[in-house]
């Protein structure tokens, strides 16, 4: 089992002198927001506990949270048959998009996946030219075009060239400038019209990388992407160098988006899928040892 929680085990026994069975309310209140855990959402999570929570307290609180009133209310990814199957990535520069892009293409190839990629960051020849080298890296086909180039038009010649060639999956980079700006929504959104055009209106998926180490700072971006996008998941990355791992329980308290996967180094397997039960026992584990 992954330990998502290092870096949070360690910010916990610097907040705690010792490891207890049972914690007051208030304690456990503070150890949470530290988690980087949202204030209302902490607030739900111990409303109904007793006035001195156990571990097994919290341990159903969690799960009540992750798996909903009803199996209809959970979150979870929603399914799509068609093929080529488009993943269009999007967020911030720095979230490590092009890295992950790298690593999703690399579990593909495993799979026996053909894949293709389109470099729809045009604005950044940089992130172009590290697409490029992770094409040749991997053997794969990157779809590129000139610096300052429209990424709408990149986007519809990576699912065309991926549409003529009748590969499995098309991955597509997209510019990340500071999440508040007008004119990168603007794009956002023109990026999903044409690559819905492009594939005659067949679903894809557009999927958000957030930065584990942001906490809530990334739940602002997410909020501003889902805006645009109406997002269908999001993989948190990063999360080897955090200590505010409940980021992971704001996204899916704020954004009702499920999280497909988490970041826990920089080799391809250390992208792993989230595990809702792991990520209660490292949690757990990490403030009651």
């Amino acid at each position: 089992m992954f330990n998502f929680f290092k870096k949070t085990i360690e910010n916990v026994a610097s907040l705690l002198k010792n490891k207890h069975v049972v914690f007051g309310k208030e304690e456990l209140e503070e150890i949470l927001i530290a988690f980087d855990v949202q204030y209302d959402l902490v607030e739900s999570l111990l409303e109904h506990l007793p006035a001195q929570v156990k571990r097994n307290h919290l341990e159903v609180a969690l799960v009540r949270f992750l798996r909903k009133e009803s199996y209809y209310d959970q979150v979870s990814l929603k399914s799509i048959e068609s093929k080529p199957l488009v993943e269009l990535i999007v967020g911030v520069n720095g979230a490590g998009k092009t890295t992950t892009i790298a690593k999703l293409a690399q579990q593909y190839l495993e799979q026996k996946q053909s894949v293709i990629l389109g470099a729809g960051d045009t604005f950044r020849a940089a992130a172009t030219k590290q697409l490029q080298l992770w094409g040749e890296k991997l053997g794969l086909e990157v779809i590129s075009a000139a610096p300052g180039s429209d990424p709408s038009a990149l986007a519809y010649n990576t699912i065309q060239a991926g549409l003529a060639r009748g590969v499995d999956r098309i991955l597509i980079d997209t510019a990340g400038r500071l999440h508040n700006q007008t004119n990168l929504k603007n794009e956002l959104i023109k990026i999903s019209k044409v690559c819905s055009k492009a594939l005659d209106g067949a679903p894809y998926y557009k999927f958000l990388i957030l930065d584990g180490t942001q906490g809530s700072a990334a739940l602002e971006q997410a909020r501003v992407f889902h805006e645009s996008l109406q997002l269908d998941g999001v993989i948190v990355t990063k999360l080897d160098g955090t200590s505010k791992g409940g980021c992971i329980l704001s996204i899916l308290y704020e954004l009702q988006l499920p999280i497909i996967h988490l970041g826990l180094g920089e080799k391809a397997a250390d992208l792993v899928p989230f595990d809702e039960q792991a990520y209660v026992k490292n949690l757990l584990d990490a403030i009651y040892g």
